[in-house]
């Protein structure tokens, strides 16, 4: 047998020359993108196109040396030798960077690259160490430190460090499992969870990657302003009040400023980004080498730096130098600046605040070392509201009574409340950046070794930097200093500036231009992501982000992406941006986890990660801590990211383009439908739980398309999108000649089916005869326990018509076969009257006569079809019939009680039809039936004579029914029935055949009606009467359906009985049940 590789589909070609062997070899002179216009040989099914086997390079040249592949001929039209496959293979390359994945990428679009070349150091490692080092490194981790204490914040960072070891772990089996085109985490997440997973997650992983670029940005404006250049405010405070509201003004400013200088850089030229991305990592490296070395310079040489404490209160040296109330000169005790702040005046009589003047003040080293043993004092949490005092636990103070804290008064104040929760939420952006490397994929000389060893191995770094820090930080620096945010007790200098080793300035000048570069490659990342998810054309509204420049530079992306950013900025707060990012990179690590935990579960057979070092377990961990995490953090952020990615979700589910990624959610569906389909099967369905799983039978016209479209619109207003629905059809002749009509057939029943919002399955047969297709139809149609139990199909109005002989023969068979599977039939007649499902009926009846009781399906459909906006407003009506015997007025009240228990509103009427008798126009119309029946059995007419008889037959009731109240009630003779065949008729046909059976003849003109059949007509006759009269403007009338007759020889006379009774009516709904009680009482 031919070999067909699953995961290298070819396009399917063939020769011009039918007669000739081939052979395919590449063509190195195939200019790029030919395609040749062939049809395929073989078995006649194309194949996608693939970039590893390029079938337009290639051409017969030569026959098989030897014949020796004679056999494989036709084959070797659309599936390749394995020589030529196993060559296509080695000399492949990955595809320049796109967004478009290597399975759909057309020849037209491929262009020369040069082999990537960079390894793990370089690519994967380093970016990630840059990425994930950052920020809040140098700006808040002191703080954490100090707030949280020694163990809690070792607890902090160990969950984010072990969050995102996990989702390394998870992203390394994936990132392994194949070829990743560029895209990164998107990518891989998108192919792997579907479209709609991996457009909300990609759109949160973008947002969250803008935050980071405005997070960044406000970073490098706090340190200019509060470290580099304080006097550089724009905005300046009129009261130390308002000190905090300038500042976030100040922030804003620079912050805007600093994101169009940011925004033009990119614009310019991502190259530039791309070379400075090395400086930065420089300045990242050396600032944290500077404060190894400052921690190793304070266990034997600890520097001078004094924090002045009053009582146990840290004061703010940004006013005053001396640490002293009072000075001792030659000339007697002068006072100090701390005194003026302090105090009314500065003369020694002077009125001083009470807690100054009651409490001494003392001086304290800042950063006494790592061998002083304040690591004990730092070792448990001090958290605390807004505008309390940062002071030092155990100094001895005299509290004052109702003390009032004026912001005049130089003492270092929190800014904020802290809990442990919202530590998190602040902490948690820098171990984010874990992505780096499998974003580089396509730049990589061998991305499934690269991606897992150089992410994990920066994890474990950045973790052991994170990790050590906090313990040395503990151990170093004096608690009040640790929670001292913005350095006020140090003359506002940087804290961990003030460690390190041998200037300040090395971390002053490495954080800038660290977090400088950060927000530069936020803002180049973020807008390629958005870029990718525009042009893969899951979100229709995004597609115009997916243009950009000539060179592919994403400039609506780019633009998009910094008026996100300036939300960010505007917020103006680091504290308040890093939760909102946090939110975004969780949700994105969670899907991560989830994807590889479904991957593994499921057992797909092309989950072949080479990275062996993963278990769902590890997976389903990691998920669940991220969304643990996301609630720790903020819950009220959680739940509104949450609300935003399944907006997306279902935006992409509803508006999204089809895309079949053979991704995870797709099998795990498959999964859960068999799952739930053996259930189904064990046992037999609950009445309460019965509902009309519908087969819909349709018919098509010469040109595959549906004949009777209003039957799906009657379909969709009766299931409202539940339960099961099947739309069939039946293609007559045989499925090798007819396959390309029955794809034809069942693409226009989908498109008919998503503009009617028909929700079901279609199912399309090819029969020898329309006969036996319906009849395969009806008992195969469905899975287990997922089958139809009810057939919709609509009256066929041409069944007295010549030129379709059989369609009233399918018809009765039909009925015959369902009442044999046991199932109920809805047949509607007129179908063409029926609404659309943009009509709004306002007013009317939905009427339902039920004269036999079939299991109360009759009360069940008008109930459903009322859920529906068509059908709400009309009221439903029941009528039935009472015999001579019965008692009527009993009748409706058992029948309003019987309502009342299946809580169905419905006005109640018993009609009463009187035994009399039979009208001599039932007699005549009875006995034309049977003559037409005995007529075309016996002679042999022609097709314009059996028209011409149809005809004259149709006539000759339409003009008896009209004359019906003049008739006398007295049953007419056989001899005074008007016969429409004439005894000049009957010379000229025997003169045409003298061999034809004269008896037969003369039978016409003896012909007595059978009395069944005149019982039959009598009571469709008498029943279409009382519809009428009740009836006639209802909306829709649903009737009990007589079952066909026994003996087959009455067929066409069942016809003529279902055709009486619904004379006149303009919407009619036949119903035959299946026996089955499908309505209940009880609850």
């Amino acid at each position: 047998m031919p070999t067909n590789f699953t995961v290298v589909p070819v396009e399917a070609r063939a020769d011009g020359d039918q007669d000739e062997a081939a052979e395919l070899t590449e063509a190195p002179g195939a200019p790029e993108g030919h395609e040749p216009d062939c049809s395929s040989r073989g078995d006649g099914q194309s194949r996608e196109s693939s970039p590893i086997i390029n079938n337009g390079d290639m051409e017969r040249e030569s026959f098989f040396e030897g014949k020796n592949m004679a056999l494989f001929e036709e084959e070797m039209d659309s599936n390749p030798m394995v020589s030529s496959l196993l060559n296509k293979l080695a000399n492949y390359t990955n595809l320049s960077q796109g967004v478009v994945e290597h399975e759909e990428a057309e020849e037209s679009r491929r262009r020369e690259v040069k082999n990537p070349g960079m390894g793990t150091f370089i690519g994967v490692y380093l970016p990630c160490l840059q990425n994930i080092l950052g920020v809040i490194l140098f700006l808040r981790l002191t703080w954490i430190v100090g707030v949280a204490g020694v163990l809690e914040s070792f607890l902090i960072v160990f969950m984010c460090c072990t969050c995102t070891m996990l989702t390394a772990i998870s992203m390394s089996a994936i990132a392994t499992n194949g070829v990743v085109p560029a895209g990164g985490s998107y990518y891989m997440i998108s192919r792997s969870l579907g479209p709609e997973f991996g457009g909300a997650v990609g759109l949160c992983f973008y947002l969250g990657t803008t935050f980071a670029g405005a997070m960044y940005i406000l970073g490098t404006i706090e340190i200019f302003l509060t470290y580099i250049s304080p006097g550089a405010s724009i905005i300046h405070a009129q009261s130390p009040e308002g000190e905090a509201v300038a500042m976030l003004h100040n922030m804003r400013v620079y912050g805007t400023c600093t994101l169009v200088l940011m925004a033009m850089v990119v614009f310019v030229g991502v190259k530039y980004v791309n070379k400075l991305a090395l400086v930065f990592l420089a300045c990242v490296v050396l600032s944290i080498l500077a404060i190894y070395a400052g921690v190793i310079k304070t266990a034997f040489d600890p520097p001078d730096i004094p924090v002045c404490l009053l009582g146990n209160r840290t004061l703010s040296r940004r006013n005053f130098d001396v640490c002293a109330k009072v000075l001792t000169t030659n000339n007697g005790t002068v006072t100090t600046a701390l005194w003026g702040l302090f105090c009314n005046n500065s003369m020694p009589s002077a009125i001083c605040d009470e807690y100054f003047a009651q409490n001494n003040l003392t001086e304290i080293q800042g950063i006494p070392g790592v061998a002083s043993g304040v690591f004990l004092d730092n070792l448990w949490s001090v958290y605390t509201d807004k505008g309390v005092f940062v002071e030092k636990q155990g100094t001895p103070s005299v509290p004052v009574p109702e003390e009032s804290r004026s912001s005049k008064l130089p003492y270092v104040l929190t800014d904020i409340m802290t809990y442990f929760t919202m530590l998190v939420g602040i902490y948690f952006p820098s171990v984010t950046g874990i992505m780096a490397g499998s974003n580089r994929s396509g730049d990589l000389r061998d991305a499934q070794k690269s991606i897992p060893t150089g992410t994990i191995l920066a994890i474990v770094t950045t973790s052991f930097i994170y990790l050590s820090c906090i313990m040395l930080f503990g151990a170093c620096i004096e608690g009040v200093i640790l929670r001292d945010k913005f350095g006020e007790a140090l003359q506002g200098n940087l804290v961990i500036g003030m460690l390190a080793w041998p200037s300040p300035w090395v971390i002053v000048i490495g954080s800038f231009f660290s977090t400088c570069g950060a927000g530069l490659q936020s803002l180049t990342g973020a807008p390629r992501l958005l870029q990718a998810i525009a042009r893969d054309g899951i979100v229709p509204f995004l597609q115009v982000f997916g243009h950009g420049k000539a060179n592919g530079e994403p400039t609506w992306a780019l633009l998009l992406t910094a008026l996100i950013c300036e939300i960010g900025i505007l917020i103006a707060s680091l504290d308040s941006v890093a939760p909102i990012l946090s939110m975004f990179f969780l949700m994105c690590y969670m899907f991560v986890n989830l994807a590889c935990a479904v991957q593994t579960l499921l057992r797909t057979p092309n989950w072949r990660p080479r990275f062996r070092y993963y278990h769902w377990t590890l997976s389903f961990l990691g998920m669940s801590l991220c969304l643990a995490l996301m609630f720790i953090c903020s819950w009220y952020y959680a739940l509104f990211a949450m609300l935003i990615a399944g907006c997306i979700y279902k935006y992409i589910e509803y508006r999204g383009a089809e895309k079949e990624w053979g991704d995870g959610i797709r099998g795990l569906s498959l999964n859960a439908a068999r799952y739930a389909l053996l259930r189904v099967e064990h046992g037999t369905l609950h009445t309460k739980n019965w509902r009309p799983q519908v087969l819909v039978m349709l018919n098509l016209d010469s040109e595959q398309c549906v004949k009777h479209p209003r039957l799906l619109s009657f379909t969709t207003q009766l299931k409202a999108g539940k339960g099961l629905t099947i739309v069939g059809s039946v293609l007559e002749g045989t499925y090798l000649d007819k396959h390309a009509e029955a794809q034809q057939a069942e693409e226009n029943i989908r498109s008919l089916m998503g503009i009617e919002k028909t929700k079901g399955f279609c199912q399309l047969v090819v029969s020898s005869n329309l006969r036996d297709g319906m009849s395969h139809l009806i008992q195969s149609a469905g899975l287990g326990g997922m089958k139809h139990n009810t057939v919709l199909m609509a009256w066929p109005e041409s069944w007295k018509e010549e030129d379709n002989p059989f369609s009233w023969k399918n018809f009765v068979d039909t009925v015959r076969d369902t009442t044999a599977a046991q199932q109920a039939l809805l047949v509607a007649k007129n179908v063409d009257l029926f609404p659309q499902n943009q009509e709004r009926f306002s007013d009317g009846h939905i009427d339902v006569w039920w004269i036999v009781h079939d299991g109360g399906l009759l009360m069940l459909l008008p109930f459903l079809l009322r859920q529906h906006k068509v059908w709400r407003k009309c009221r439903m009506r029941i009528f039935t019939v009472a015999q001579v015997d019965d008692n009527s007025i009993q009748m409706k009240k058992d029948l309003q009680t019987f309502l009342y228990h299946l809580r169905i509103s419905a006005e109640v009427e018993v009609v009463e039809m009187v035994e009399n008798d039979i009208s001599a126009f039932t007699y005549e119309k009875t006995l034309v039936m049977e003559q037409r029946s005995q007529m075309l059995k016996q002679m042999q007419l022609s097709k314009t004579e059996r028209e011409r008889e149809a005809q004259l037959i149709h006539d000759r009731n339409t003009a008896s029914h009209s004359v019906v109240a003049a008739r006398t009630r007295a049953p007419p003779t056989p001899d005074k029935v008007q016969m429409t065949w004439t005894k000049e008729k009957l010379i000229a046909e025997k003169l045409k055949n003298k061999d034809a059976n004269m008896s037969g003849f003369k039978d016409l003109f003896s012909l007595k009606p059978n009395q069944s059949n005149v019982r039959r007509m009598h009571t469709a006759v008498k029943l279409n009467g009382v519809v009428l009269n009740k009836s006639q403007d209802a909306q829709l009338v649903l009737l009990n359906m007589p079952g066909p007759p026994k003996n087959r020889q009455g067929d066409e006379n069942y016809m003529e009985f279902l055709e009486v009774l619904t004379e006149g009516l303009n919407r009619v709904l036949l119903v035959r049940g299946s026996g089955r009680e499908v309505i209940t009482i009880y609850s």
